[in-house]
């Protein structure tokens, strides 16, 4: 029998599943695709019973390989995306559909928080702005559009302490998922319960927090019987994706940054203290003692996905890739706002356009393409620099996602930012950093620092002397667009 770590990864748009040895090597893999609903404007939701769905048939095809047998099995780690709400009532039902983290119908909720406490003391609680995707005003949004519902509520999950709830049965919420809440005591990980109700929401709905790598529960009959699991398998509380995805590839100490290249764009930077800032975005991270100062753009690989959807879906994205490499940086002036459902730090507007700035008639499709992914680098540099006036330090830069796979995006990012980018060699950071949870928990890992380190690097992308010129001056041009156009994007039009 073998001692093996199972990881998985509840994201926004698959379910992913990886099996790791003690030493964090990747032994097999599965995922399974779920689909996000938009039943109104504004509105982006999932249902978690298709989450749990997923997990049940990426191990089912896991057993099934004989790759690995469910005795093999000595741990689980969940993590998942940020800022769900999945209301649970005493049967262990989900009472509705979660909104997800680009959710922004509780526009409205957020006014009356801010109205009602203040946003100083909202944000020296929680070291995060009041703003729509977060979890806490997507409750007080459930609770006034939905009461009945509400009545019967008897805890509130996050999306990886829905799926520990399936496994186990127990109420968790861990402690780098915390952030959701601006109840949520950033600094000391404590709830605020007399914060909770002064908002509204009864703190008997606040699940108990847990560290990430704490031992929570154990698989139960139940869900042994339809996933192939082993009753008894210990589970651990786990933690946000983004943060298991920057421990997964070594992001572990103040100033390692984990640069994302997902459907989503954005960098996490490991600080060894809580340093917020207003226009950024405050969680704990998964290793003790540690925060993560992070930035996100809702345009990331998403961008250039709707263009190729759009305009080109006879191309593959390497083909894209290449066409992108014919054309010299700056576009011919072509600049890209990635703002395609509203954006996020640090411009935290959810009414923001995506725009496409300096169209003539010698435009071509390779500059457009180009243009996308240089205005994703603009983002990450927008953001890297809110962090830096935070005192953020940034030394190591790592890269994680599917823009990874593109050369010439991850040249431009190195040169954009100016920074040297490394490139893991592994497709599953965030299961990764989920499974060495599973085993710092269980004790099957013994030395964590050493696993996490452990990943090998492809070769790093550094900055080219001369783009890197170009692009500060195209750069500030940027700006001065976020700065002209953002008082037109009114509020009349949907995010």
């Amino acid at each position: 029998m073998q001692t093996y770590l199972l990881g998985i990864d509840i994201g926004t748009s698959s379910c992913k599943t990886g099996v790791f040895d003690a030493e964090g090597k990747l032994i097999a893999a599965a995922d399974a695709a779920y689909s996000v609903q938009y039943p109104q404007p504004g509105w982006a939701q999932q249902r978690p019973e298709d989450w749990w769905q997923a997990v049940i048939d990426c191990l089912k095809r896991l057993f099934s390989s004989g790759t690995v047998k469910a005795a093999d099995i000595a741990g689980i780690g969940v993590d998942g995306q940020s800022w769900a709400m999945v209301p649970m009532d005493k049967q262990g039902e989900a009472l509705m559909p979660s909104p997800i983290w680009t959710d922004c119908r509780s526009k409205q909720e957020c006014e009356e928080m801010v109205e009602c406490i203040g946003h100083e003391a909202l944000f020296s609680c929680s070291g995060n702005p009041v703003m729509p995707g977060y979890t806490l005003p997507k409750a007080l949004w459930y609770k006034h559009h939905e009461p009945d519902l509400y009545r019967q509520t008897e805890k509130i999950l996050g999306s990886n302490g829905y799926i520990v709830y399936r496994l186990t049965g127990a109420w968790t919420l861990d402690l780098s998922q915390g952030y959701g809440w601006h109840c949520f005591d950033m600094a000391h990980g404590t709830w605020n319960k007399a914060l909770a109700e002064a908002l509204g929401i009864s703190s008997a709905l606040l699940p108990e927090l847990y560290p990430c790598s704490q031992v929570v529960g154990r698989v139960t009959p139940q869900a042994a019987a339809v996933t192939g699991l082993l009753a008894g398998t210990p589970v651990v509380a786990g933690g946000l994706d983004a943060a298991c995805s920057a421990f997964g590839v070594g992001v572990i100490q103040s100033g390692e940054t984990q640069e994302q290249g997902g459907q989503a764009g954005g960098m996490s930077i490991c600080m060894d203290a809580c340093r917020a800032h207003s226009s950024l975005i405050l969680s704990r991270h998964v290793v003790p003692g540690h925060w993560l100062l992070q930035g996100g753009t809702t345009g990331g690989g998403g961008a250039l996905k709707w263009f190729r959807e759009q305009f080109c879906p006879e191309l593959t994205f390497q083909q894209m890739t290449d066409a992108a490499l014919q054309v010299r940086p700056g576009s011919n002036g072509l600049i890209f706002l990635p703002y395609m459902s509203g954006e996020r730090s640090p411009l935290w507007n959810p009414d923001a356009k995506g725009v496409f700035f300096g169209l003539s008639f010698h435009t071509t499709r390779p500059q457009m393409i180009r243009a996308v992914m240089e205005g994703v680098a603009f983002s990450l540099r927008h953001n890297l620099e809110t962090a830096q006036s935070a005192g953020a330090v940034i030394r190591i830069m790592r890269s994680t996602g599917g823009s990874t796979h593109s050369e010439a995006w991850m040249q431009i990012k190195a040169d954009v930012a100016n920074c040297v980018l490394e490139v893991p060699q592994t497709e599953a950071a965030a299961v990764r950093g989920a499974a060495i949870l599973a085993g710092i928990g269980t004790g099957v890992i013994k030395d964590w620092k050493k696993t996490a380190k452990s990943i090998p690097m492809n070769r790093p992308y550094r900055p080219d002397t001369e783009n890197a010129s170009l692009y500060d001056k195209q750069y500030r041009k940027y700006l001065q667009l976020v700065s002209a156009l953002e008082p037109i994007m009114k509020k009349e039009t949907t995010c």
